[in-house]
């Protein structure tokens, strides 16, 4: 196994409450599947479990060497928890990256406090399958 890339993000969790909150459901929908939104209001700590997937995101799209773009493919990342443990799930161009790259899987680590999320994430170079 060797490291295709690696990317890290921290994001205060008042700041994604605050996007919420103003922007509400076109806010979520623009930025979250579905199934993370349901996931993340199952929980007691709903917004810094949004605030975590939101790292985990960024953390991925530097892998891919995608900082500083125009708009966000948040659409073609999706983070699943199994067993409480993160997991990427890339879709459409992103997922064209990927092979340019020679990145066949993410290794994903998400935490946070009351004030903070943080996510690392580390590209493995392997065939996209």
């Amino acid at each position: 196994m060797s490291i295709a890339g690696l990317g890290t993000e921290i994001v205060e969790c008042t700041r994604i409450r605050a996007m919420i909150e103003e922007h509400g459901e076109k806010f979520l929908m623009r930025v979250y599947s579905q199934e993370e939104i349901l996931w993340c209001q199952a929980r007691k700590n709903s917004t810094e479990h949004f605030a975590a997937i939101w790292a985990a995101k960024e953390a991925v799209f530097k892998c891919l060497k995608l900082t500083g773009r125009g708009g966000s493919p948040w659409a073609h990342v999706q983070i699943e928890f199994l067993n409480d443990n993160p997991h990427a799930i890339v879709r459409g161009p992103l997922r064209e990256r990927m092979a340019e790259l020679g990145i066949g899987n993410f290794l994903l680590s998400t935490a946070f406090s009351r004030h903070y999320a943080t996510a690392t994430a580390i590209a493995v170079r392997g065939s996209v399958g």
